[in-house]
């Protein structure tokens, strides 16, 4: 009996910061985060280097408080702070099961983790350590989506997974619209002309610029991220349209 391989080598991995909410209103569910790092060790397992960015919904957006009059730089700060914190969480929860696991941060911070180095960070998947990729680019104004595909792009990963709490990409908010309809496959140009509301508009042009393919996926769909690196269509594909 033949064992399949996967057919990624080395991926980036984008997970919400409300992803680890789970049902709480705010901050991390301890049973969420295991799960996730089970999820992951589960692709290390299989000989995939793995990529990690992590957002900081579940703990503070800045872009929101601006909104109320709290400066949008400071905001953007906090938010970077936040993803930092659940970077450390992740990684706790990782090395508890066996995984050995390096977080990089873009702001200096290193008494708690590593500055991002990229030619550090090729080495340490290569060694099989997963990188977790924390405070988004290091600048205010960019998402961490922007930071996701900028780090698989650095690091020169096969492909990109943004994992949602949907099953993919939609014409309009399934969650609002019952007859929203799911796309299988997109091309980039197509989500921008569409102003689908998949990533912010820098994060998409970058992959499209960079040819880094993406899916978008439900991260709570048991073993949907072992079925995707095993070659099964699960979500949303997008490309510039050669696959």
């Amino acid at each position: 009996m033949s064992i399949k391989k996967p057919v990624y080598q080395r991926i980036l991995l984008k997970l919400s910061g409300e992803a680890l909410m789970g049902d709480e209103p705010f901050g991390i569910d301890p049973q969420v985060i295991r799960s996730s790092a089970e999820d992951v060790r589960e692709l290390l397992d299989m000989g995939v280097q793995v990529g990690l960015v992590i957002g900081g919904g579940n703990i503070f957006r800045g872009a929101g408080l601006a909104q109320g009059g709290l400066d949008r730089v400071t905001g953007d700060q906090m938010g970077m702070l936040a993803t930092v914190m659940n970077a450390l969480a992740m990684q706790d929860a990782l090395e508890k099961i066996g995984c050995q696991v390096r977080v990089m941060s873009a702001l200096k911070i290193n008494q708690v983790c590593e500055d991002y180095i990229r030619r550090r960070a090729i080495r340490h998947l290569e060694r099989g350590r997963i990188c977790i990729f924390a405070a988004g680019t290091g600048n205010p104004f960019f998402t961490t989506d922007s930071a996701a595909a900028l780090r698989a792009i650095e690091i020169e990963a096969d492909f990109m997974i943004k994992a949602t709490k949907v099953n993919g990409v939609y014409s309009k908010d399934p969650m609002k619209h019952a007859d929203a309809e799911f796309y299988t496959q997109l091309e980039y140009n197509q989500v921008i002309g569409r102003n689908l509301q998949v990533m912010d508009a820098t994060a998409v042009v970058l992959c499209r610029d960079h040819n880094m393919p993406l899916r978008v996926m439900n991260v709570n769909e048991p073993g949907a991220l072992k079925r995707l690196l095993l070659g099964e269509a699960v979500g949303t594909l997008l490309t510039n349209g050669e696959a």
